[in-house]
């Protein structure tokens, strides 16, 4: 048993059974990948996939145990070369931190300035995407840490921690009727709304809050960051619905907000973690950097119990 074998049929389960795409994500081929599970399961006596002809229909039941037991073993081996790689390369290593674009841009420049200078010979990247990518990345191991406000705690194979919490706001151009009247879902409905995707920054919230008054929001425009939003708001069409952090007074001139934090549910922005994953120093350094709250002795503990240990 080769843990290359055991590779290759975890990423074809990952790859939705097909051996062609896990063959280009492993940079090798079909053929070779093929003979290898043959070669695997005649070893261990089990069928690990169902077949019809050539092609993989399913995974058997033993396969399913297989698959979980392969994972763990995959996870342990990641492990042991990320722990032996933290005593012996006299902090240097690669951190890839995976974040929606309001995280990246409006929350972590200076926690990645900070982390920087803290660790020099650490290669930080930072991969955007929405939360459900974020996720599947941490997931796959193409990711260290993940940060976002949506759907990183609907994966039971993450550990998920409270970082912050945040509320909207209503952006419009200076002088627009709006401003002039307390602001209220009701008022909101008359007007064009131009806000998040539906995968992004709390966007669940501002839906339930106009089912909740049975009314249908006129939303014209949807984007998936903030910055986008205010272009198209700055051009009068439509009020723009953000997270609070995402407004600047400053540096957007010519907009105004207004707090909607009474009329939309608070968000909390989670980081996630792979469970089982093995956490570097400066793993730990980054995550307290950008929550101070979430010491390594809070983040151990947590790991340790399995769940969510820390509450805001």
């Amino acid at each position: 048993m080769k843990l290359q074998q055991l590779r290759y049929i975890v990423e074809i389960r990952r790859q939705g059974l097909n051996v062609s795409e896990a063959a280009e994500s492993l940079y090798t081929s079909q053929p070779g990948i093929s003979k290898q599970v043959r070669l695997l399961e005649d070893e261990l006596g089990v069928a690990i996939f169902e077949r019809s002809g050539k092609r993989l229909t399913g995974v058997t039941e033993p396969g399913r145990t297989v698959l979980a037991i392969a994972e763990r073993i995959l996870t342990e081996a990641e492990n042991l070369k990320r722990a032996c790689a933290d005593f012996s390369t006299g902090g240097s290593g690669r951190l890839v931190l995976a974040a929606t674009h309001t995280q990246a841009r409006y929350a972590l420049p200076p926690v990645v300035r900070d982390f920087i200078a803290r660790h020099p010979g650490v290669k930080l990247e930072i991969h955007q995407g929405s939360p459900t990518q974020i996720a599947e990345w941490v997931l796959a191991g193409e990711a260290d840490i993940g940060v976002a406000t949506e759907a990183l705690d609907q994966y039971p194979q993450l550990l998920t921690l409270p970082v912050r919490q945040w509320s909207h706001c209503v952006i419009a151009p200076n002088g627009h009727p709006v401003l002039q009247h307390p602001l209220s879902l009701q008022e909101l409905v008359k007007w064009p709304l131009i806000t998040y995707d539906t995968a992004f920054a709390g966007r669940s919230r501002i839906n339930r809050a106009f089912a909740r008054i049975d009314a249908t929001p006129n939303i014209v425009l949807t984007a998936l960051d903030a910055d986008v939003i205010k272009t198209y708001v700055g051009l009068g069409l439509g009020l723009g619905i953000i997270s609070a952090l995402a407004f600047d007074a400053q540096r957007d001139s010519g907009l105004a907000a207004v707090d909607a934090g009474h009329l939309f549910e608070s968000n909390t922005t989670r980081l996630a973690l792979r469970r089982s994953t093995y956490l570097r120093r400066h793993d730990y350094d980054l995550i307290e950097l950008f929550a101070p709250h979430l010491t390594r002795r809070v983040v151990e503990l947590t790991l340790q119990g399995g769940g969510e240990a820390y509450q805001l």
